[in-house]
């Protein structure tokens, strides 16, 4: 499939983690930009590949000051985020493809939503929860089960910590898979929090982003528990 691109820049990196990178991405003002949350773009890359684009979904909530940002993992096998690590900086300037995807929040929020992501898989579900919340969007209960091996990895940490205490509708539950010494929260892995959460059956939402294996292990737990195909949204970043 051929993509049209537009051009942006980088106008600031912030290292999250060891090997993860928050990039934050400005559209010209000139040229209209606008998303919905959970979308994702594509990167025209110069790299020798059959494939020079890549794709990332945009962690931000929608704005209209034309910048987003992407929450990028480094893939030291691949030839893509190597080549943001060592070649671009702040000023550094990029092709961007159209807005993508279909990952986008059911209108209207008529039931529980169920937010299941892995490492940075949680950049769509932030963007999501974000807009939701801070734009008083009305809901029922959402919950992020955020499932990440280290504790240094939870992503945005602070901010879902600080959002919990905000709004009470916003239950953020951090699941470690690997032994953390001092680590007070869950542990295992995401599949017997939300088992445990929804073992009523309720009416709910799931959206699942991360790694195949969860995400295909999440679907069949959900079918079991009796929920619909229609009821469960996701998407796979590996």
């Amino acid at each position: 499939m051929a993509y049209t691109y537009q051009d942006a820049s980088i106008i600031d990196i912030v290292d999250e983690t060891e090997k993860v990178k928050r990039f934050y991405i400005k559209v010209p003002d000139e040229i209209p930009f606008s998303f919905k949350a959970g979308q994702f773009i594509m990167l025209d890359l110069p790299i020798d590949s059959k494939y020079t684009n890549r794709s990332y979904s945009i962690a931000s909530a929608p704005s209209t000051d034309n910048i987003f940002e992407l929450c990028i993992v480094l893939n030291e096998k691949g030839l893509g985020t190597p080549l943001l690590w060592e070649k671009y900086d702040v000023g550094t300037e990029l092709k961007i493809s159209k807005v993508l995807g279909k990952f986008q929040l059911p209108d209207p929020i008529d039931r529980d939503l169920c937010f299941i992501g892995t490492g940075t898989g949680v950049a769509p579900l932030r963007s999501q929860i974000v807009h939701i919340l801070k734009n008083n969007i009305p809901h029922k209960n959402l919950y992020l089960i955020f499932g990440n091996r280290w504790e240094k990895d939870i992503l945005y940490r602070k901010e879902f910590e600080m959002l919990a205490e905000e709004y009470p509708s916003f239950h953020f539950i951090p699941v470690l898979s690997r032994q953390n010494e001092g680590w007070k929260g869950k542990t295992g892995y995401v599949h017997s929090i939300y088992e445990e959460i929804f073992s009523d059956q309720r009416p709910a939402y799931f959206y699942i982003c991360g790694w195949a294996d969860m995400l295909k292990e999440a679907r069949q737990r959900l079918d079991i528990l009796g929920y619909d195909k229609k009821a469960i949204r996701f998407e796979s970043y590996d």
